[in-house]
């Protein structure tokens, strides 16, 4: 009796054991052990193979339903003769050392006289048997071997026949769904289905690898945090067949090639020398430039104005103004508010549609006839509808939403960004256009696609702003035209985006414009680029031995935890007691070292409850020591202190000199470390 968990094992064991007897046949006991047939001269005495039923075991060797079993006998001693079991796991015959029940015989003799098993006649055919052992049944069959050959035959012959039917079914299937692809002009690796076409997975090795989305390193496994550039679950699956490395590139070189106004010019193309090149060339001229205050804002950040066949991009976070800003880049180009005159401008968005961007061009006022408008996903498409005539500037919004047809994956995807940037990249550099691309940006901020897609471009620009600011900040992080240092500020209103003149203006407070002093408020002086902002940061010190905490907006923690410790150590404040919360006002993110002089006097202010006077700005660097450091560009710094009307400017003493020749309008006080400037600014009148 098997236990129940060992049935299933078991049950497993005996079925392979019998297709192994089934497959090898070595259980054939007419030939191995007995012969296949037992003749002799004399047909009363020759053996004669009986078939009676009995059961495998001794405890139903009685049952009628029992296992087959066989016997040889002869005619002369068929009482005498001993029965025998065989033992499939040993493959042996095992003698009983027993006669035969009478009760059998008697049945084999009754069986014999009806003629259900009687002796082989002379006259008839005597048939091969082949007798095994079926373990899960629990009997031993036996079956004619002629049978079982026919069988094995017509089972062969059918399973030829079906396989021989189903590689014509799948051949022809393919011949009628290519023949259906090429008559719809769908390419030989599409499948068609319904309205749309799918690419169809290559046969052959598929390439697993993974890839940050952050830097784009690629490697052969999973990691948690980039191994390169340390970011936390940026590093992504990519799945990508054998041919699709090459045949990306060769999709998107054939989307330029394609086009017939583009290959006389690029077949004509041989290595100019660098006097041939700037030969006749006005470099002042040779820039698209931007005219009005916007223009000139952007253009600043650009380096001068848009430069022919660049290719640009353009990220930001979304609501921030990306397409508001190209939108009025495309009406000046095409209002001809520069010295070159109208100019044609195609607008192609794959987000919204023409009527949707009439209207917001309707809403900010443009009304220009040069300026076209074309909705479309399709990079060749595209490339297809801005040949006649061809236009000064293409605008693409955005590089996430297009694709090319013949690149596996949908709009979006790793392989689609970098091809479709790669193509419009080579229209770009044959046909001397200009393009301007919209990139959408992470979580983190970070423009969305592989790093290489920054790579590719020419120069990229991001827009920054606040919530619930109406400012924004467009600074340029890559421009192999221009500085990377250049910053613009603009003003979003109803009617679009406007340059701010006076950039300090937004972070100077306008509380009580009215009061000469106002306790814990400095004035500090930074430079971004090529632009000097003035901003301010406001500090509260609150005593409240219980809870000591420290919060700052705008201001690094570390940075004005060490400014407080500074503070304590070598200027003596008895801040251990005070819970200090620092602001820099308009949400300004304030990163340079200049500003460490002004957190400080913002303290003591503070802390002090003494005022410090409206017209005092401050420029340096705060050390360990308490000492005061200089920072780059001091002279830069006081002028534009001087210029916005203050009276006094508190720097570090090894500055002092190089400033005196300036011939400025402002009292300039220099100062050693910490101990001095309090004892300057903070004296009793």
């Amino acid at each position: 009796m098997l236990r129940p968990h060992h049935y299933a094992v078991q049950v497993i064991k005996m079925q392979s054991f019998r297709n192994l007897l089934q497959q090898k046949k070595i259980l054939l006991f007419s030939r191995s052990v007995f012969g296949s047939r037992c003749l002799s001269s004399n047909v009363a005495q020759r053996s004669k193979l009986s078939y009676y039923s009995s059961s495998f075991g001794p405890r139903d060797r009685g049952s009628e339903e029992g296992s087959a079993g066989w016997s040889e006998t002869s005619s002369a001693s068929a009482s005498a003769t001993p029965w025998a079991s065989y033992k499939p796991f040993t493959e042996q015959l095992e003698s009983r050392g027993e006669e035969e029940p009478v009760e059998w015989q008697e049945k084999r003799a009754s069986g014999r006289g009806s003629g259900s098993g009687g002796d082989l006649d002379e006259g008839e055919d005597e048939h091969e048997v082949t007798t095994f052992f079926d373990p899960l049944e629990g009997k031993m069959m036996t079956i004619p071997v002629v049978e079982e050959r026919d069988a094995a035959v017509r089972r062969q012959a059918e399973k030829s026949t079906c396989i021989e039917n189903s590689e014509q079914k799948k051949i022809s299937g393919r011949l009628q769904r290519l023949g259906e692809c090429q008559s719809k002009g769908f390419q030989k690796n599409e499948v068609s289905l319904g309205t749309t076409s799918i690419m169809k997975r290559t046969a052959g090795k598929v390439k697993v690898s993974w890839v940050c989305e952050n830097c784009g390193g690629t490697f052969g496994q999973w990691w948690g945090t980039c191994p390169t550039c340390q970011t936390v679950a940026s590093v992504k699956q990519f799945i990508e067949a054998e041919v699709s490395r090459a045949r990306g590139a060769e999709v998107s070189e054939a989307a330029v090639r394609s086009k017939s106004w583009l290959s006389p010019k690029s077949g004509t193309m041989v290595p100019l020398s660098l006097a041939d090149v700037n030969m006749g060339r006005n470099q002042s001229e040779w820039r698209i430039p931007l005219a009005g205050h916007f223009g000139m804002e952007v253009s600043r950040v650009l380096g001068g104005g848009i430069v022919p066949g660049s290719l640009l991009l353009i990220g930001g976070d979304p609501g921030v103004g990306k397409s508001t800003l190209l939108l009025q880049i495309s009406a000046i180009l095409a209002q001809g508010f520069n010295f070159k005159g109208p100019a044609r401008v195609v607008y192609v968005s794959g987000e919204e549609s023409i009527e949707q961007i009439g209207n917001r061009a309707d809403r900010m006022g443009i009304t220009t006839k040069d300026l076209f408008l074309y909705s479309s996903t399709d990079v060749e498409d595209i490339l297809d509808k801005v040949q006649n005539p061809p236009p000064q500037v293409l605008i693409v919004d955005s590089i996430q939403t297009v694709y090319l047809r013949g690149v596996t994956g949908s709009a979006g995807n790793i392989m689609q960004v970098k091809e479709c940037t790669s193509a419009f990249l080579r229209f770009a550099k044959q046909t001397n256009i200009p393009v301007l691309l919209i990139g959408h940006v992470t979580k983190t901020g970070d423009i969305a696609g592989p790093r290489i897609l920054e790579h590719i471009v020419d120069a990229v620009l991001y827009m920054e702003g606040e919530r619930y600011s109406s400012y924004r900040l467009l600074r340029s992080v890559k421009n192999r035209f221009g500085s990377t240092d250049e910053l613009g500020v603009f003003e979003m209103s109803e009617s679009g985006l406007a340059a701010v003149s006076n950039p300090s203006e937004i972070f100077l407070s306008d509380n009580f414009p009215d009061s000469d002093v106002l306790a814990g408020l400095a004035i500090a002086v930074v430079v971004d680029g090529s632009r000097t902002f003035l901003i301010e940061i406001q500090a509260l010190c609150v005593s409240d031995p219980s809870s000591v905490s420290r919060y700052a907006n705008g201001i690094k923690a570390s940075r004005a935890d060490m400014i407080i410790a500074v503070l304590m150590k070598q200027a003596g404040l008895k801040l251990q007691g005070n819970a200090i919360f620092l602001n820099v006002v308009s949400g300004f993110n304030l990163t340079e070292t200049a500003g460490d002089l002004a957190i400080a006097a913002a303290i003591c202010s503070s802390f002090l409850e003494f005022p410090i006077p409206n017209d005092i700005a401050f420029i340096g660097e705060v050390g360990l020591g308490g000492e005061l450091r200089a920072v780059p560009r001091m002279d830069k710094r006081v002028i534009a202190v001087a210029k916005l009307g203050f009276k006094r400017c508190i720097i570090p003493k090894a500055a002092e000199r190089t400033l005196t020749s300036l011939n400025l309008e402002i009292t300039i006080l220099g100062c050693k470390n910490l101990k001095e400037v309090i004892n300057t600014v903070f004296q009793p009148a």
